[in-house]
C-alpha cells in the first residue's frame, strides 16, 4: 500500500507539472470529475487506468516509477531527534517551519507575524541547511520534503505539541461553524481495531490529498485547520480504585 500512495503522489506531481487536471483525467478515462477526485484520494489505480493517465504525458509506467524512486531518494521523510530538537527549542522557527511547510511565502509570514524579512531568511536559511526546504533566489522557497514527511513518532516536535498544546487545542466547545468533536466508545476486537486504525490512516492521508490541492489558492482562502485523530486501548484512570 505504501509503494501505491508513492506512486500516485507522483503521478498527481507529475500531472500538475505537464499542466494537466483532474477535469483533463476525467475526460482521458472516461469518468466524472468525481469519479477521478476518488481515484486519487482512495489511491485505487487499475494498471490500465495508470497507463492511460501516463499516455497523457508520453510516459510509461516504468517512466513514473523511476520518477518516484528518484524523488524519493531527494526528500525527506523525517528529521532526526537533534534537528527536531534545533528547530522545537527557537519557538519562531518552529513558527516558520510550520507555516512554510504548509506552503507559505515569506511574504505570507511577514504579513502575518512581526517578522521582517532579514528574521525571516534568517529562519528559513536554518530550514536549508536542514533540507526541509531549498532557499532559491528573490527568496522563493521550494519544499523539500516527501509526501509522507511526518514529525518523528513522540520525538521532540510531537512531544511539544502533545505537552503544550493540548490543552489550547481542546479549550472549546467545538460549537463553530468549521469544529466538530466526535468521541466514540465501544467494545472491538484486535481485529477491529486493525480495521479502524487503516481507515483513520486513510482519512489522516485524504486531509493531506486536500491540503496539496488547495497549497495553490490565495491565503485568505485558507485557515489554519487542525486534526486530531487517537485511538487507543485505554481505560479511565477515574475508575483505577474499583478495578481488580
Amino acid at each position: 500500500m505504501a509503494q501505491t500512495t508513492k506512486l500516485v503522489d507522483t503521478l498527481k506531481r507529475a500531472l500538475k507539472m505537464h499542466g494537466l487536471s483532474y477535469a483533463d483525467v476525467a475526460k482521458q478515462l472516461g469518468l466524472s470529475h468525481a469519479s477521478v477526485k476518488r481515484l486519487f484520494s482512495e489511491y485505487k489505480f487499475s494498471l490500465d487506468r495508470l497507463e492511460c493517465v501516463c499516455q497523457m504525458m508520453d510516459m510509461e509506467i516504468s517512466d513514473l516509477v523511476m520518477k518516484m524512486n528518484t524523488e524519493s531518494s531527494m526528500l525527506l521523510a523525517e528529521l532526526s531527534s537533534e534537528q527536531e530538537h534545533e528547530i522545537v527549542a527557537d519557538s519562531t522557527l518552529l513558527l516558520v517551519t510550520v507555516c512554510v511547510l504548509n506552503r507559505w511565502t515569506i511574504v505570507h509570514l511577514m504579513d502575518n507575524f512581526h517578522l521582517n524579512e532579514q528574521q525571516c531568511i534568517r529562519h528559513l536559511a536554518v530550514l536549508d541547511r536542514l533540507k526541509l526546504i531549498e532557499l532559491l533566489p528573490d527568496n522563493h522557497i521550494k519544499l523539500r520534503v516527501s509526501s509522507n514527511f511526518k514529525w518523528r513518532e513522540n520525538g521532540p516536535i510531537q512531544q511539544f505539541f502533545q505537552q503544550k498544546l493540548a490543552a489550547d487545542f481542546f479549550n472549546t466547545r467545538f460549537t463553530g461553524q468549521q469544529e466538530k468533536l466526535i468521541v466514540i466508545n465501544g467494545m472491538l476486537s484486535p481485529e477491529a481495531m486493525a480495521i479502524f486504525h487503516r481507515k483513520v490512516v486513510h482519512l489522516a492521508r485524504e486531509f493531506e490529498t486536500l491540503n496539496s490541492e488547495d497549497s495553490s489558492l490565495p491565503l485568505d482562502r485558507r485557515s489554519g485547520t487542525t486534526a486530531v485523530l487517537a485511538m487507543r486501548s485505554w481505560k479511565y484512570g477515574l475508575f483505577d480504585n474499583l478495578r481488580k
